[in-house]
């Protein structure tokens, strides 16, 4: 009789005392220059994280070069004073480093991530391409061309389309906010080296600008490193820029942009609300995240799980722009797609999720299980320091407290079913609705108009 064999197995491991968590706070300065200084000790990270905020918004660029900050910030990588386009690139990898920039509406953003190790030459790459961007014209013509190249495949994106689309019908014609943020292809083609440094000669400079740094910083001395490198930025002082306010016109209503033959309904509803300064913004967060945050939302169980339209709908509320007066606005929508034939009856669905929701409230089960995603996942989130210098230069460019998303964690774990009930149903009024669908009109127009929500407009696709 063959004997069987014996296994020891170990101890299964037990979790841990839970430790008290809060989201870091970060320390203030200001270097000579004027260049505003936020950072943040993070032992253990080895990756740095550097976010520079400038003060170039969309609204500041010139009439008929929309688009022209979105070249500024991608030509900050093709080369400066000191290196060519192929060499910078050849030095940033060389520190191990990954630099990116975008535009958008409260101003252009620079990233970089670098091991510690290498934070002093990153750095001083970064610096120069602050400092003295070589915005060469054969640089510039290419960075134009790739965007013009971009925006076909983008506007045969049914989501980008529905953005568009609904960014255009919210605000007024003359706002910067009604046209898409990296500019047409009219805009772009007007734009050259010499519109770019007129752009960046008026409005980059450090009096303005701010920084971000998180990481180990154990061994750095960072105000030596930054006095030698970003310190060396020289510009004019300015005053911030005035934030024009927010206006949109929310009046219910559906635009279909026609595509003859497509299988789904892309679908954006939105409008805008209040933003993260309103005292209604955490119980605003819990109670979207319970309409359509997760896949055990209201929309989700609705229409994906009971009826199969959809592989999923999602709610949420995006800052498009803050002021130093506390005033500003969020983009509150809801977006998805469903199978065309079935884009009548799962906006009716849609539409009886928020009437119920109006009607009835929130759960108590609902409530909770937002807080917990939503709060107790929040260490995970901010593992890396990048995760942790981004939400800090999102505070900046809002003009919010260095405090702020420690007591947003705090707020939202406070929140009642009654207040987030409240919030969320405000913040998606049946009758107070924009309704963009991307589809094949023949087949989805009848269906939409039935159903009351707003008078139908057709557009033809681009």
């Amino acid at each position: 009789m063959t004997e069987l064999a014996t296994m020891d197995f170990h101890p299964q491991p037990q979790a841990g005392e839970a430790r008290p968590w809060a989201f870091p706070a970060p320390e203030r300065g200001t270097l000579d220059n004027g260049l505003t200084v936020l950072r943040c000790h993070r032992p253990g990270q080895q990756v740095v994280a550097v976010e520079v905020l400038l003060d170039a918004p969309l609204d500041a660029e010139p009439a008929g070069l929309d688009g022209v900050a979105t070249i500024m910030a991608r030509a900050f990588s093709e080369g400066t004073d000191k290196h060519s386009a192929e060499e910078f690139a050849a030095e940033l990898e060389r520190c191990g480093a990954t630099l990116d920039a975008h535009a958008d509406h409260p101003g252009v953003r620079l990233s970089l991530e670098v091991p510690v190790s290498r934070l002093p030459k990153a750095l001083g790459l970064l610096a120069d391409a602050l400092r003295a961007p070589a915005f060469v014209d054969g640089e510039i013509e290419r960075l134009v061309r790739n965007r013009l190249d971009e925006i076909p495949h983008e506007l045969a994106s049914p989501a980008r389309r529905a953005a568009k689309e609904l960014s255009k019908e919210l605000f007024p014609a003359g706002s910067r906010m009604s046209r898409p943020r990296q500019g047409t292809e009219e805009t772009v083609s007007a734009i050259d080296s010499a519109a770019v440094r007129a752009f960046y000669e008026k409005h980059v400079r450090p009096a303005t600008a701010t920084v971000v740094v998180v990481g180990d910083l154990t061994e750095v001395d960072l105000d030596a490193l930054l006095g030698d490198t970003l310190g060396a930025w020289t510009g004019s002082s300015a005053e911030p820029r005035p934030v024009p306010p927010v206006t949109a016109d929310d009046t219910g209503r559906v635009v279909i942009v026609d595509r003859p033959g497509a299988v789904q309904t892309q679908l954006l509803i939105g409008r805008v609300g209040a933003d993260r300064h309103d005292r209604v913004w955490p119980a605003q967060v819990l109670g979207t995240y319970c309409l359509g945050g997760t896949l055990t939302s209201r929309l989700d169980r609705v229409l994906r799980e009971e009826k199969g339209y959809t592989y999923g709908v999602r709610a949420f509320g995006q800052v498009l722009r803050s002021a130093p007066d506390g005033t500003g606005a969020s983009l509150l929508a809801i977006s998805g797609s469903v199978d065309t034939p079935n884009t009548g009856p799962a906006l009716a669905d849609l539409w009886t999720v928020l009437r119920t929701l109006a009607e009835g409230g929130l759960t108590d089960a609902e409530r909770d299980v937002a807080v917990q995603n939503l709060v107790g996942v929040a260490p995970l989130k901010y593992e890396t320091a990048a995760a942790v210098a981004g939400t800090l230069a999102d505070q900046v460019e809002q003009h919010l407290p260095d405090d702020y998303q420690a007591t947003l964690y705090r707020q939202l774990a406070e929140a009642g079913t009654v207040e987030a009930t409240a919030a969320v149903v405000n913040a998606f009024p049946v009758d107070r609705l924009v309704t963009v669908l991307v589809g094949d009109a023949a087949q989805i127009e009848g269906p939409v108009g039935a159903l009351g929500i707003g008078e139908v407009t057709v557009v033809r696709a681009e």
